[in-house]
């Protein structure tokens, strides 16, 4: 048997994107251009919840966590992404790698529960307007938060101490442009029935179950909308709706995709792809979906401005 100690690599090499070499500053520019916006985005929507009162409730509360969730999640990514596309040796070390897994898995699966108390919100707001406030306390809502961090970081936990009892023998060539966890269970030299075990039992239940909810949340929405006999009332919701579903869909159905549903002819060019969607587009989005097109946002904004002297 094979030492612990003599089997555990120093590094991996992430190959990256399937870019040409002649594309590489064209892609370069547009991720740096698509992080500096998430990064924009999801600050100015923290920043306007936290400076104004008006929007110290239930829902703003869950958008502030989801801005900052945004923003953590891609940048455990999109910075090593954008050094190593301007790197000879796209490198990175085995406890950074092991980090990396770990805060990615913490943001992405925080992102996953605070959509589905966003959903709740929206469905108790829209379907029990009368009791909204004696039901959503600001209790329930700090409850629900807390709830989301602890399950988060436990399970992200969990995921990155059993890939760490791992050993990885002398292949250390990463097909991803970051640490993703099948990737580095296939490079593995160990036994990984364990961690497929565990990564099948908790993907269940962190990704289908809450994936589940929100559309439950917001079929019971639309059928409380088709009740009222307002064509503009009936207008808006839809659109609210639409919209969140469309960003609701990208995210989990690439991630359900990527990890419950793997391709069997193994396309990396398809799973890297997905990937993209659900790290660099979805938390890109999320701002304007959820916050920058909601009229309380855009007045926050302007009194915001209102107050910024622009005269030297």
């Amino acid at each position: 048997m094979i030492g612990r100690n003599q089997s555990i690599i120093s590094e991996f090499l992430l190959l990256g994107l399937p870019i040409q070499p002649e594309h590489q500053n064209l892609f370069y520019a547009l991720f740096l251009a698509m992080y500096l916006t998430t990064v924009l985005g999801n600050l100015i929507i923290i920043v306007l919840i936290y400076l104004n009162s008006h929007l110290h409730t239930p829902m703003y509360l869950f958008l502030s966590n989801l801005s900052f969730s945004d923003l953590c999640f891609s940048s455990v990514t999109m910075p090593k992404l954008l050094q190593n596309m301007q790197s000879q040796v796209p490198s990175i070390s085995y406890a950074g790698c092991l980090t990396q897994m770990y805060f990615f898995l913490l943001f992405g699966d925080l992102e996953s529960f605070l959509l589905v108390a966003m959903a709740y919100d929206r469905y108790v707001a829209i379907c029990f307007p009368l009791h909204y406030t004696t039901i959503m306390s600001p209790k329930l809502c700090l409850s629900l938060v807390v709830l989301s961090w602890v399950l988060t970081v436990f399970h992200a936990m969990l995921h990155t101490l059993l890939m760490a009892r791992l050993c990885f023998c002398t292949e250390n060539v990463i097909p991803h442009f970051f640490c993703d966890m099948s990737a580095l269970l296939k490079l593995s030299c160990s036994d990984t029935h364990v961690n497929e075990l565990v990564i099948f039992i908790t993907a269940g239940l962190i990704l289908l179950i809450p994936f589940v909810l929100i559309l439950l949340s917001y079929g019971r929405i639309v059928s409380s909308i088709l009740k009222v006999p307002s064509a503009r009332g009936i207008h808006k919701a839809f659109s609210t709706c639409g919209s969140h579903l469309s960003v609701v869909s990208l995210f989990y159905g690439t991630v359900i995709g990527l990890y419950l549903c793997p391709s069997t002819n193994n396309s990396t060019v398809k799973d890297t792809v997905m990937a993209l969607m659900y790290t660099v587009v979805t938390p890109m989005l999320n701002p304007f979906i959820y916050s920058l097109r909601n009229r309380d946002m855009k007045v926050a904004m302007g009194r915001i401005f209102k107050k910024i002297p622009f005269s030297l």
